[in-house]
């Protein structure tokens, strides 16, 4: 059993910072990939960053220059560091990861959420 836990979401006024966390916990082989997926109200959930084993990252137009995902992979953990925070950036955050368990195959995982508020 894999899970994702989520922590660092919440209330901010536009122009903060905000910083999430990701940890992953199981009987884990590999984590391909980590990234973060936000989703609006009445809206589908969309890419924010994700960052790939090797260390390449994409970003959505939206946040780049904003956002930085980073990851500790001896801790099986990724961050988003979120500057500049605007009302437009208020959603549900999820962690994603592509993560293969021992014995099985590999396949998406997703976190719980954390809400993130931004305020004008």
């Amino acid at each position: 059993q894999v899970q994702l836990v989520e922590s660092g979401g919440g209330l901010v006024q536009a122009g903060g910072s905000l910083r999430l966390s990701c940890a992953a916990s199981g009987i884990i082989r590999s984590i391909n990939a980590m990234g973060w997926y936000l989703q609006a109200p009445g809206k589908q959930r969309e890419l924010v960053a994700r960052t790939r084993s090797g260390g390449s990252t994409i970003y959505a137009d939206t946040v780049k220059g904003r956002f930085t995902i980073s990851r500790d992979n001896a801790k099986n953990t990724v961050y988003l560091q979120m500057n500049s925070l605007k009302p437009e950036d208020t959603a549900v955050y999820y962690c994603n990861a592509d993560i293969t368990v021992l014995g099985s195959r590999t396949r998406d995982y997703w976190g719980q959420g954390t809400q993130v508020t931004v305020s004008s």
